[in-house]
């Protein structure tokens, strides 16, 4: 019981809870709490920025074999294009099946989308120069190819890593704050939003959570099965940012300390380097499920009758569009509006009825994604030959 109580997981639940019951006791000081989150997100992302640099540069750098540099990467993205084509297609099968949209939209609640659907237009170069952590990312790649020319490499890899050590060292007193994060966020999201909103698009949510849980359990599950793995220690292992995760809805908090993680079970720091930071804007399960989801959602509103041509379409145009959107606000409904522009068949305006539930269902999205992110990365490892001993 005392380990339970010292464990910062603990403490983060018992926000989230807490962070319930004042949005449904009294919601116009709930929403007073947004700052909380907001500025937690901040926080960790300053030092995401230097952690993606240092361990992806530091990782290059330490292999010495540039070949091997190159067989993770093509790895990494021909995983990535395989189950994230998986998760698309999942969204419409189950979406297809469930008819999630197949009710009564009179008494919805609509808010306005004009700033996602005034333009059809969907700039992929543009949303992707948006992105800091992929421009971050790419500066890291130079950086650590150069370092494999220096004469005087081992000397510039110590210092990598003295540096690295102490931003971890920084990291871990940041995530103390974990807690009041996860309160602000979830007292805001009820306080404002309220779960009588829920009621209505119910059977959305209810489809949305399921699907996840069935790509988690079963798809990524039989991944890790099939190298004797278990999702369910994985899951375990980093509950914690799980929980951070669902208390703030977003993934990017999470990740210099899942990286950490990814280290501790067996992954080397050159893989978690290079997987983890490029899964999160080329590996987006959770996006892809919703995404598919929710077109085949406002097709159903509109009693549209999509053909299996329409819907390869959709999944092909997704597979494009949804690639390098993460971490720039309103992608995903610019994503969404651009896919049913280029349909040409499904009211853009039916985008208005997903706003009002959107941040109920962001953290499904960036639970599944983490996971996902997750789930690759020890995949990648174990076709290293890395051993991943804890997860058997």
């Amino acid at each position: 019981m005392r380990k339970v109580v010292t464990h910062l997981s603990f403490y983060v639940l018992i926000a989230i809870i807490a962070g319930v019951i004042i949005g449904i006791e009294s919601p116009s000081l709930a929403v007073q709490f947004e700052p909380l989150a907001k500025w937690f997100i901040n926080i960790i992302k300053l030092f995401t920025y230097p952690i993606i640099f240092l361990t992806v540069s530091l990782g290059i750098a330490s292999m010495g074999n540039l070949k091997k540099v190159g067989r993770i990467g093509l790895r990494s993205l021909i995983y990535f294009e395989v189950v994230s084509t998986l998760s698309l297609a999942i969204g419409v099968v189950v979406a297809l099946w469930l008819k999630p949209g197949n009710i009564n939209k009179d008494g919805l609640q609509i808010q306005d989308p004009s700033k996602y659907t005034k333009s059809s237009h969907f700039d992929l170069i543009g949303i992707i120069a948006q992105n800091t952590n992929l421009q971050v990312l790419l500066a890291a790649i130079v950086l650590g190819f150069a370092l494999n020319y220096f004469t005087d490499r081992e000397k510039y890899i110590h210092q990598l890593g003295r540096i690295t050590h102490f931003v971890f060292i920084g990291l871990k007193y940041v995530m103390y704050l974990a807690p009041i994060a996860a309160f602000g966020g979830m007292s805001f999201a009820i306080g404002k939003y309220g779960l009588k909103t829920l009621i209505p698009l119910g059977k959305l949510m209810g489809t949305m959570y399921l699907t996840m849980a069935v790509f988690i359990f079963i798809i990524l599950g039989l991944i890790l099965k099939y190298y004797k793995l278990s999702i369910f220690k994985l899951l375990v292992h980093i509950k914690e940012e799980l929980l951070i995760v669902f208390g703030t809805s977003s993934s990017e908090p999470a990740m210099p300390s899942l990286m950490n993680k990814l280290e501790k079970i067996g992954c080397s720091k050159s893989v978690v380097g290079l997987v983890v930071p490029t899964g999160y804007s080329f590996n987006l399960d959770g996006t892809s499920i919703y995404l598919s989801m929710a077109v085949i959602f406002i097709a159903q509103l509109y009693n549209v009758q999509l053909s299996i041509p329409e819907i390869v379409t959709m999944i092909l145009i997704l597979m494009l569009t949804s690639k390098g959107a993460a971490g720039v606000t309103g992608s995903g409904f610019i994503v969404l509006a651009s896919t049913l522009a280029s349909l040409q068949k499904i009211p853009i305006e039916g985008l208005a009825f997903l706003l009002g539930v959107d941040k109920f269902m962001s953290e499904a999205r960036a639970i599944t994604n983490i996971i996902g992110n997750s789930v690759a990365t020890v995949v990648i490892a174990k076709m290293e030959g890395e051993e991943i001993s804890h997860l058997q």
